[in-house]
């Protein structure tokens, strides 16, 4: 049986349940007791029909769970009469397994996102044609066409001049980059520019990005500490209920009070709110971006003491956004800015992107661009109201305006220049840098308050950028140029202080 046929499933199991207990109430109530009486025993037969075949599984598999208990009063409810109390448990075991599963596929539905970057075919050349196969048929060494905003379907080389890609689903970094002759491309980034070649190095399922799904499919199945504690004393526990169940019969001489321990005893707080708790959790997590690695990691977070943070688009908004703007031809700081986001109208850069959302929060009106060409990780030329506009890096404008590029005295670590030309002549610079998310350091405090005693820092980038953006924030160590295997060693190391919680962005965060 399929997931969604097994959703449909449980959810028939409930309705049944709760018919039966809704419908005996209203026989009850009208007076009708032996039809009341037949409504919830047909309302728990099918549940506890399903909860028996369920069990047959698990000892089959070798597990025996706290189910037995539910299976034991709602079977010794039925025998002894009390089919009311019957009913109450059916609808509570089949309601905590529908929502179990309703909130396992809304965990899915969260990840969805994250699994359909996977592209199912790719581009090949072969004997001077282009071909489209399927994932699983490209080979080592075959040369792969990769369009304007393709994914990268597997691991390879670049075997163009050059490709300008965007990683920020793998790394997490805001902006993309351009990678030369021979370079490495990672499966799961995005072409940003044009067209490129690439030579494939791996097989699909050996690819960075295939390595990414299997962890995530790996969180969805996993299974919560909480739970296999629960299962581990589910012998002694359900022989316990048994003995006392009995123990009452044989004191009391009422068969009603075993039923009534086997009824009180049967865990549903246990058995399905934890998971249902934990499940929920972390969709709810997933909806906000974050993904944890399963349900132990996060009943795990209470022990924490040590925090790992990543820093772009973690401890950062990780967009670029404008610091300053200096004008170096008489033409006003507005001007320049309405120019350079009119023209960066026409393109998909993050810069560029960055630029036109300034704008646009001051309130200017942009005109549409004409005449527009992009050269893929340089700038952006155009025509804008009649003037001649020149938009992107420093070198590729001053080279178009007859002028030599120079250090800015506004740059810092980390930030990025725009030049900025109108009609062949240096209009002034636009300097952007990825700021500290609003609110960081407050953040930090809480959580020290909360009980972690150390925060520390690891990050991909440059470590004079790293203590430019963190510097006063407290933290108890930065680890800067970090690959994704020396974020884990990192981690591995400081797991003699505790529990370790990492925080990051990037797929490549997720090991």
């Amino acid at each position: 049986m399929d997931r969604t046929s097994t959703d449909r499933f449980k959810a028939a199991i409930l309705l049944l349940a709760l018919g039966g207990l809704i419908s005996g109430l209203g026989f009850y109530f009208a007076g009708n007791v032996d039809i009341a009486s037949i409504a919830w025993f047909v309302g728990v037969v099918p549940a506890l029909a399903a909860l028996i075949v369920e069990i047959l599984r698990s000892i089959g598999r070798g597990e025996i769970g706290l189910d037995i208990v539910a299976a034991l009063s709602m079977a010794a409810a039925l025998v002894f009469g009390e089919t009311f109390a019957a009913a109450i448990v059916a609808v509570m075991y089949s309601g905590g397994t529908f929502l179990e599963s309703f909130a396992e596929g809304r965990a899915r539905r969260e990840m969805h996102d994250l699994l359909s970057r996977v592209p199912r075919t790719a581009t090949r050349h072969r004997n001077g044609e282009l071909e489209d196969i399927p994932l699983n048929d490209i080979r080592p060494g075959d040369r792969l066409l990769i369009r304007q905003g393709d994914v990268v379907p597997v691991d390879g080389t670049v075997v163009s001049d050059a490709a300008f890609v965007d990683t920020s689903a793998l790394t997490g970094e805001s902006l993309p980059v351009r990678l030369s002759h021979g370079a490495e491309t990672m499966s799961g980034s995005t072409n940003a520019g044009e067209a490129f070649d690439l030579a494939a190095t791996r097989r699909a399922a050996e690819s960075t990005y295939a390595g990414i799904v299997r962890l995530v499919e790996e969180a969805q199945r996993s299974k919560a500490p909480m739970s296999r504690l629960a299962d581990r004393w589910s012998l002694g526990f359900l022989a316990v209920t048994v003995a006392i169940a009995f123990a009452a019969w044989w004191f009391t001489g009422d068969p009603i009070r075993a039923v009534a321990v086997l009824v009180v005893a049967t865990p549903c707080p246990l058995i399905l709110a934890v998971p249902v708790a934990l499940v929920a959790g972390l969709s709810r997590a997933a909806h906000f971006g974050v993904l944890i690695k399963g349900a132990g990691p996060l009943e795990t977070m209470a022990r924490i003491r040590t925090l790992i943070l990543d820093k772009t688009g973690t401890l950062t908004d990780g967009r670029p956004q404008i610091v300053s703007i200096d004008s170096h031809d008489g033409m006003g700081e507005d001007d320049i800015l309405r120019l350079a986001a009119a023209l960066d109208q026409a393109s998909k850069h993050p810069v560029a992107q960055a630029i036109v959302a300034a704008a646009k929060a001051r309130g200017f009106s942009l005109p549409v661009p004409s005449e527009v060409a992009e050269i893929p990780g340089e700038g952006v030329v155009g025509h804008v109201e009649g003037h001649k506009v020149i938009v992107g890096g420093d070198g590729f404008v001053a080279f178009r305006v007859g002028r030599r590029p120079g250090d800015h005295p506004a740059m810092a670590a980390g930030s990025v220049l725009v030049a900025v030309a109108v009609d062949g002549h240096m209009a002034g610079h636009l300097v952007m840098s990825d700021p500290l998310r609003e609110g960081a350091g407050a953040m930090l405090d809480g959580l020290r308050r909360e009980g972690l005693s150390r925060i520390l820092l690891a990050t991909g980038d440059r470590a004079d950028v790293a203590e430019r953006v963190t510097d006063g924030l407290g933290l108890d160590g930065l680890r800067a140029g970090l690959t994704p295997d020396q974020k884990v060693l990192l981690v591995l190391t400081e797991r003699k202080h505790g529990p370790v919680m990492m925080v990051g962005d990037g797929v490549n965060d997720a090991p």
